[in-house]
């Protein structure tokens, strides 16, 4: 799930967001957000929703589906 990192990291980046921040904005920890990014650690199902509807984006974007972040 390397895309998921990739992909995680460029939102929070772009947003000029830190992992702290994005942690709190989910209700997740700076560690877990770490290891999204790093691909050490997937997301729950309720985690991954919370940060489709964080970044208002798709989830399929996230997982490596689209590349294109809009919500259809």
């Amino acid at each position: 799930m390397f895309i998921f990192g990739e992909h995680l990291k460029k939102l929070r980046k772009s947003r000029n967001l830190t992992q702290k921040q994005l942690a709190e904005g989910i209700g997740s920890s700076e560690r877990g957000i770490q290891q999204y990014e790093l691909g050490e650690r997937k997301p729950t199902y309720d985690k991954l929703i919370a940060l489709a509807d964080y970044f208002d984006i798709s989830i399929d974007y996230l997982v490596g589906r689209s590349d294109d972040p809009a919500r259809h």
